[in-house]
């Protein structure tokens, strides 16, 4: 095989067993690897509850990954959700995947339970596990001190042992397997940590068409300028949407009950370059290179955690939101969940909290000691304990990231049909509401964006199955990534194919959710959306999302999606992608 090494791990916890899996070609052309392949060994146990033993966590790669294709570094994480109980997948770099592929495997499975805290290293020759004991309550910088250097690590921190809901697997220190809570998971089989090395090449199919393929995507990123241009992600990082939120009026602010945060210039990602003089730094086998740390190797925020340590909280301190950055990802915890919850507990105390109050209130969570014992569980359940659930502003129990729904109206149906909850990723809609990209839509309507959400879905499925970073795709298309498939694997699939392979995958995580219970019930914002507006100024008005055109666009992504009109899978559909 090329691209793939025909090699899947399973590791039972319990037992302290270990086995490798060959499956048929079949399976891999079917769903690609990565979010697919991961979706297709989760279905068999969905409807498990995730801290049941048998859930399997899930770490897989692409064919694309530890290749000469552009963003391979990247791979999926995936279990179930136990903040929101959906199917939980992330998209995370680091070395992790090309790792994986370096061992020879193109994913690993842990069930079971290890009776005490455990580690596991992994390495083309198998699996060691190893005692773990001496690393509990330790930060995720003081676990990697003691990690070898020379493998990739993925580690939980104190937040999953103080039971945050929310809590990640950190990957090498500084890329996060954000939302969803999946370090959890992790906790629950009293696994700490998991290293991986090897020195297996991937091979390559036709490394002159992958060559032809790489130099389109080159070219084409480096003439888009939200990539590569002066303002650009490669340049100031993904806090190179902050002002362009800010000024279109839909930057969260005071727990999404305004849409624009007056302090936003001095809070913006220029601000963090010129007083910290960051540095670029990113995945393995990226060129944009859109993570940022600063001169003393601080990781600088991500957009979301700049914005909603700011404008959400509307906190003006720069430094705290460093800071806070650094709580959460020092405990292994999701920064926009953990600001949310912070957000929705101002909200419902009447409190506005100082600097060094949030930032005592976001240690307290890390360690699940104070109000934060309760506020572990995430804004959702806080808020419903406290008889005031509309103050969470959640999806699915999943906090909405950084773009307010009533300044974009793809955003806003987009987070009620994201399968994992209030999520920005599954159909992106800024890249065409905001940043214009690959053709400019009317933001303030709903009329054909659930076409184009659906497409956007099926998109990011292949991408995150091949995989890929998505950002690439402001400039590139599955046109030149299919021809990068082609010459990996030697499989040959046009952009449709892809595409169609890309729908394959998000219907079948529309499936497992079914198979939970979620309906049309769970496809729903937030009732301040529908009630109030956002903050008008700068010529622009931000007038609440009308509940009947709202309900014709989801009716509408049902009937394109193929759900009834409760959100439930046709038959029809499922035979028709071959998902019976």
């Amino acid at each position: 095989m090329y691209g793939w090494h025909g090699r899947i791990l399973h590791i039972n916890l319990t037992a302290q067993t270990w086995q490798i899996e060959t499956p048929p070609r079949e399976l891999y052309e079917t769903w690609i690897g990565g979010k697919g392949l991961a979706g297709h060994y989760l279905r068999p146990h969905i409807t498990r509850s995730w801290d049941d033993p048998d859930m399997p966590l899930l770490f897989f790669t692409g064919p694309l990954v530890d290749t000469a294709s552009p963003t391979s570094g990247r791979m999926v994480i995936m279990s179930r959700s136990p903040l929101t109980g959906t199917v939980g997948d992330t998209s995370v770099g680091g070395r992790l995947g090309t790792f994986i592929k370096r061992a020879g495997l193109d994913g690993i499975s842990i069930t079971g339970k290890c009776d005490t805290l455990c580690g596991i290293h992994i390495t083309e020759e198998g699996v060691e596990f190893t005692d773990a004991a001496h690393l509990r309550r330790l930060t995720v910088h003081d676990i990697m001190e003691k990690m070898d250097a020379t493998a990739s690590v993925a580690i939980t921190g104190p937040a999953s042992e103080a039971g945050v809901r929310y809590a990640c697997i950190m990957i090498d220190a500084h890329y996060t397997s954000g939302r969803g809570g999946l370090a959890l998971v992790m906790e629950a089989k009293n696994l700490k940590f998991l290293t991986v090395k090897g020195n297996r090449k991937t091979d390559v199919f036709d490394k002159e068409n992958l060559a032809g393929a790489r130099e389109e995507i080159f070219r084409l990123a480096s003439a888009s300028p939200i990539l590569k241009g002066e303002l650009g992600i490669s340049n100031f990082g993904t806090g190179a949407l902050y002002d362009l939120i800010s000024s279109r009026r839909m930057m969260p602010t005071d727990n999404f009950r305004e849409t624009y945060f007056d302090n936003a210039p001095a809070m913006n990602a220029w601000q963090y370059k010129e007083r910290y003089h960051t540095k670029k730094f990113g995945c393995m086998g990226c060129h944009i290179l859109c993570k940022k740390k600063g001169e003393d190797g601080a990781g600088i925020p991500e957009f979301e955690t700049m914005s909603h340590f700011s404008a959400l909280l509307m906190n003006n301190d720069i430094d705290a939101v460093m800071e806070a950055n650094h709580i959460c990802n020092e405990a292994g915890m999701d920064t926009i969940s953990a600001a949310s919850t912070i957000a929705c507990y101002q909200e419902l105390s009447g409190q506005h909290l100082s600097p060094k109050e949030f930032l005592a209130l976001l240690r307290d969570i890390a360690g699940g000691t104070g109000i934060g014992a309760e506020l572990k569980e995430g804004s959702y359940r806080y808020a419903e304990s406290k008889g005031h659930p509309e103050a969470s502003i959640s999806v699915k129990k999943l906090e909405l990231p950084a773009y307010d729904p009533r300044g974009a109206y793809g955003m806003a149906l987009a987070y009620i049909t994201s399968t994992r909850g209030g999520c920005h990723l599954r159909a992106y809609p800024i890249s065409h509401e905001i940043l214009r990209k690959p053709v400019a839509t009317d933001r303030f309507t709903f009329s054909g964006k659930a076409r184009i959400i659906k497409l956007s879905e099926d998109l990011n499925a292949a991408i995150d199955s091949l995989t890929a970073c998505k950002f690439l795709f402001f400039a590139a298309s599955l046109e030149e990534f299919s021809r990068a498939y082609h010459g990996v694997t030697g499989v040959a699939a046009t952009a449709q194919d892809l595409l169609r392979a890309g729908e394959r995958i998000y219907f079948h995580e529309r499936i497992m959710n079914a198979m939970n219970g979620f309906t049309a019930a769970d496809d729903d914002l937030p009732e301040r959306f529908f009630t109030t507006g956002g903050s008008a100024g700068n010529g622009i008005e931000v007038p609440p999302l009308s509940r009947e055109d709202f309900l014709r666009a989801r009716s509408d992504y049902y009937c394109v999606r193929g759900l009834d009109g409760n959100g439930m899978p046709l038959d029809d559909k499922r035979r028709e992608l071959g998902l019976v």
